[in-house]
């Protein structure tokens, strides 16, 4: 995700048949528009500190996300770096600690529900991602690639079952060598299906898709110049996306996965769905006519590979965005549009 609050970012055979029992059926082939398969059906939960996957709301966060009739959960453990020019990434009190990732994906595991691992770097404060330009790119792509493969070899341990190796990082993903190397690399340590989280303006400078599994887009294209919740006006304004998505998929051979999507509920979430801040006005009805129409859209196309929506409820004392007008669909109509359109007694694809 682009914009974002303080202190909040926002992404072989063995592969083959861990992606075919996701739900994920095209792997390497062309995939045709038009034909119904089964997709992912997730949510987000991110974690801002050390210990919120130990949190005593861990639990209840993963059986209401499963309530919803969801079958994915996606994690976001994330390190960061000083300064956009620098050429090392680091952990700080702020990354979610691996006994903690280990615990939450068995308890997501024991509820019956598949994990994508999802790991970000971060610049400090509410500085973008997509900014991180290092001076000495040999060097960070060399931390890089011990950053990532520390995820791979966790996701390998615990049996999850998706990786991204990158999200948002738009000002260093044009180096697709560099890029090709760091994914041989996540496949000398991890055998399952491999995406790449592109911001929704970056997917198309992306090189190295023949070289994933899965094209990834976080899906924040702006729906309307006005707030609008009408469910009719936004499947239109999503009818060339969609049109232009089903091209790309053909072309490259590749299903897409929406590793990212979400409106907050505020009025005006429609036209800037990547900000934290729109409004101060609640608007939940805008935000459940987004999650109808880009389900309703998407929904049947067999190059489309699911949505992970941004996000599930926030960790309890964090002072962060107010959950009446924060991402989260939890107890507002958002989230009856994800029980009826997801079947919330509905089996796992």
């Amino acid at each position: 995700m682009r914009a974002a609050a303080p202190r909040r970012r926002v992404v072989a055979a063995a592969a083959v048949a861990t992606l075919l029992a996701a739900g994920c059926t095209t792997v390497g082939t062309d995939p045709k528009p038009g034909e119904g398969s089964a997709v992912m059906r997730g949510i987000t939960l991110p974690s801002w500190y050390r210990s919120d996957y130990d949190s005593p709301a861990a639990d209840r966060y993963l059986r209401g996300i499963r309530a919803t009739g969801a079958r994915w959960i996606t994690l976001t453990p994330t390190w960061y770096q000083n300064r956009p020019t620098d050429s090392v990434m680091h952990t700080t009190e702020e990354t979610a600690s691996d006994a903690s990732l280990r615990r939450i994906v068995r308890r997501a595991h024991a509820l019956g529900l598949k994990v994508m691992l999802k790991p970000h770097i971060d610049l400090p404060g509410d500085q973008d991602r997509a900014d991180i330009r290092p001076r000495d790119r040999r060097a960070w792509f060399t931390a890089y690639r011990r950053f990532i493969t520390h995820y791979a070899d966790l996701a390998a341990g615990t049996g999850a079952e998706q990786l991204a190796v990158g999200t948002e990082l738009a000002g260093v993903s044009g180096d697709h060598t560099a890029w090709k190397g760091v994914i041989e690399t996540v496949r000398d340590h991890y055998d399952g299906p491999l995406t790449y989280a592109a911001n929704y303006d970056e997917y198309r400078a992306i090189r190295f898709w023949r070289s994933l599994d899965l094209i990834g887009i976080d899906a924040y294209w702006p729906l309307s110049d006005t707030p609008t919740q009408d469910v009719g006006r936004l499947r239109r304004a999503w009818r060339q996306i969609r049109e232009e998505l089903a091209a790309y998929a053909h072309d490259q051979g590749r299903r897409i996965l929406f590793t990212e999507a979400g409106y907050v509920s505020q009025r005006g979430s429609t036209t800037a769905p990547y900000a934290w801040d729109v409004s101060t006005r609640p608007a939940p009805a805008e935000q459940a006519a987004a999650y109808r129409a880009l389900l309703e859209t998407f929904t049947g196309r067999r190059w489309w590979a699911g949505v992970c929506w941004w996000m599930w409820d926030d960790w309890p004392d964090s002072g962060e965005t107010p959950a009446r007008l924060a991402y989260t669909p939890h107890g507002k109509p958002a989230e009856e549009v994800l029980r009826a359109k997801w079947g919330a007694s509905a089996t796992a694809p």
